[in-house]
């Protein structure tokens, strides 16, 4: 068999090709999503993506033959090492064939890279941290993914497991429909909680964006400050993440608790635009642009959202305030003809948010692992 030649993506064409070769390995499975071509050269421009202010990340390749035969990208994040006081580089964007030699070669620079680099431990998939896509897909191949979630073949793992990869966190993703309802039970406990604990649910004011803005960061810097694989962003990188949020942004499912006057919890829940991306193969224009708006701006044609985050500071976990939320959040979402709903991810070991997603009614339906090793 042909040798396998890795090439560090240098040129724009190089780039074009590190983004699509997904594309040629998932043709086949209809539940891949191909991500817009001109979303993901801008996530890479490291000149107008903020992220890389604080990290390094290099893109590789495959070649054998003269054709692209898999990709990986290491990350060295200053923020996260300084954050939890640690040397671990990460490797992120694996996607292979289920051929070991070319998993083995790709992992192996990615090794050598972040071992230069002055890490002591590998850790992904991430894609670049826990701030974006992260996790290998373990279970739940039966559906796409929802916006901002990751999907791989099955065998995929396993490459990573054989070169001497292991489990260092899984993921949960559950899921919940309208049909299913908030248990009543739960509905009446939390409507007693709003009128002793005094804590209000509003929505997002799209007319103050940057000042809610800063009001959410807060939250979350706050609220997330202790989970596992958390890395803060400064200002700018929040900021930037916002603007790309906000173009599929409902704000009558984006929520902010109040007590008191006091923001004290933030709840964001997005569209899931996947059910339109799935539509349009990468391409955005000229035909895509209408599909694109056709599929977000026609309620019915959208019919999913993501609940991707439920924050809340310190002084008031641990109070119910969680139930409250995601609550609030599945009402909202269901008021407005979201009928079939997502809560991801969950950290495994966070079992006070995996708890108050089952009291809802919702049921672990996909799991997604990150796996590390010493280097």
């Amino acid at each position: 068999m042909a040798k396998i030649d890795v090439v560090e993506v240098e040129s724009a064409a190089q780039l074009k090709a590190f983004i699509t070769y997904p594309n040629k390995l998932y043709r086949d499975d209809p539940n891949y999503v191909t991500p817009l071509l001109a979303e993901r050269k801008e996530f890479f421009d490291k000149k107008a993506n903020p992220f890389y202010r604080s990290a390094r990340t290099q893109l590789f390749l495959a070649v054998r033959d003269g054709e692209v035969v898999g990709r990986i990208a290491t990350c060295v994040s200053y923020r996260h090492n300084e954050y939890h006081q640690e040397q671990t580089g990460f490797f992120g964007f694996f996607d292979t064939p289920d051929d070991y030699e070319v998993a083995q070669t790709l992992l192996k620079v990615a090794m050598i890279t972040l071992k230069k680099a002055g890490m002591d431990r590998m850790r992904g998939p991430l894609n670049f941290s826990t701030n974006h896509e992260c996790g290998f897909l373990v279970d739940g191949f039966d559906s796409p993914p929802m916006v901002m979630m990751t999907y791989n073949y099955p065998y995929q793992v396993k490459l990573a497991e054989k070169f001497g990869l292991k489990k260092a966190m899984d993921l949960l993703a559950f899921s919940i429909t309208a049909k299913t309802g908030i248990p009543p039970r739960l509905q009446s406990i939390v409507n007693r909680l709003k009128e002793r604990s005094k804590v209000t649910m509003r929505q997002i004011d799209m007319s103050k964006f940057e000042e809610e803005l800063a009001v959410v960061q807060q939250i979350y810097d706050s609220g997330w400050a202790d989970n596992w694989g958390f890395v803060p962003m400064d200002k700018a990188e929040f900021a930037h993440m916002a603007k790309n949020l906000k173009q599929i942004l409902d704000p009558r499912i984006v929520s902010i608790a109040e007590h008191e006057g006091r923001a004290i919890g933030f709840s964001l829940a997005l569209p899931d635009i996947n059910q339109a991306l799935i539509r349009l193969k990468g391409k955005l224009f000229p035909l895509g642009l209408l599909k694109l708006l056709w599929h977000t701006k026609v309620r019915s044609k959208i019919y999913q959202a993501r609940m991707v985050i439920f924050g809340v500071v310190p002084d008031f976990q641990k109070r119910g305030i969680d139930s409250l939320m995601f609550t609030e959040t599945f009402n909202r979402c269901t008021a407005v003809g979201y009928h079939t709903g997502e809560i991801s991810w969950v950290l495994e070991s966070n079992e006070m948010m995996c708890r108050a997603a089952e009291q809802m009614g919702a049921v672990p339906y996909k799991r997604y692992r990150i796996v590390e090793m010493p280097l």
